[in-house]
């Protein structure tokens, strides 16, 4: 079994577990040991992994990330992790040698793993593990953070300046108030039809390379690119969450995931008419989960995808409506 496929059964293993781990001992046992072994490591030497090591420095901590300090001040370790076993943070002394960052320079969740995720932390498996090589990756990973978070915000909300920037390219003579509030709204939906469309073309392309090569009639069309429906990683996540918590009532076979254009539905029994949730993760900057009662939908803001085990009692009573056999 290759590093993505462990750490696929560890996700589900985390998404079906996680409210039942309450302890530091528990989530320690059963989710981070695990991550460790997927890693290479082997949890059981000594030699490579000690647990409860001691590193005092003669100081009273107050958090998690005081503790984490406390390690990284008084060993010679260069790379420290912070985690509850679903969210992970990853830090080093980039800014100052021997110094812990204030900021991890790498995050990832558990329940929302990327394919970049899968690429960058293969680089702290035991047989590829390279320290210098890490520390670099580092220093380019917080500045790619920044510089992604930056970008968010100026496609979300551009700034003057930038408006500026590309208004020099498509207005002649003096920028207008009026040509400028036109090009600032039009920015973001510039910047989202740009990402649909290099995805499309991606995902058109991969479709020719998998045809096979025979001869086809001349009116057999392929379906147009912007037709793609993709169901990304995230809604996978979003729905292996809903799962999860419907789990609890009824048979997880049951719930099951249909996408659209605008939004994931999250069905029972595969029915469009049986709708428990929905996820409206299409937009570049803001996430819905939507809940329903009868034929109301209310849609909620989504900071992350945690967010979703808020709405559990929603869920929950979703399914009794749907189905009136299940036991209150």
């Amino acid at each position: 079994m290759d590093f993505a496929s462990r750490l696929a059964e560890l996700q589900k293993r985390t998404i079906e577990h996680r409210e039942v781990l309450l302890t530091e001992e528990a989530a320690k046992t059963a989710l981070v040991m695990p991550f460790l072994q997927s890693l290479g490591y082997d949890v059981f030497n000594p030699k490579e992994v000690v647990p409860e090591f001691t590193a005092d420095v003669g100081i009273m901590n107050v958090n998690h990330a005081s503790q984490l300090f406390r390690y990284f001040s008084v060993t010679e370790s260069r790379l420290a992790i912070l985690t509850n076993g679903v969210n992970y943070q990853f830090f080093s002394d980039v800014e100052k040698p021997n110094k812990m960052d204030e900021r991890p320079f790498f995050t990832f969740s558990m329940e929302a793993i990327k394919p970049s995720d899968i690429r960058t932390l293969e680089k702290f498996a035991k047989a590829d593990f390279d320290i210098e090589k890490i520390i670099q990756e580092a220093g380019h990973l917080k500045l790619q953070s920044l510089l992604r978070k930056a970008m968010d915000r100026e496609f979300a909300e551009p700034s003057d300046e930038f408006v500026r920037v590309f208004a020099a390219h498509v207005v002649e003579g003096r920028l207008t108030p009026g040509a400028k509030e036109s090009i600032a709204k039009l920015i973001p939906n510039t910047v989202a039809a740009i990402i649909r469309d290099k995805v499309n073309e991606r995902l058109a392309s991969a479709l020719n390379a998998s045809t096979p090569t025979m001869a086809e009639p001349e009116e057999a069309e392929i379906p147009a690119p912007e037709e793609a429906i993709i169901t990304t990683q995230e809604e996978l996540s979003g729905f292996h969450i809903v799962q999860a918590i419907a789990s609890r009532l009824v048979d997880p076979k049951r719930i099951v995931i249909r996408d659209s254009k605008s939004y994931c539905a999250i069905l029972l029994d595969d029915n469009n008419r049986k709708t428990i949730a929905r996820l409206w993760f299409n937009s570049p900057t803001t996430r819905y989960f939507g809940t329903f009662e009868g034929k109301d939908e209310t849609r909620h803001l989504m900071p992350d995808l945690t967010s979703i085990y808020q709405y559990m009692g929603q869920i929950e009573a979703r399914l009794r409506e749907l189905d009136p056999t299940i036991l209150a």
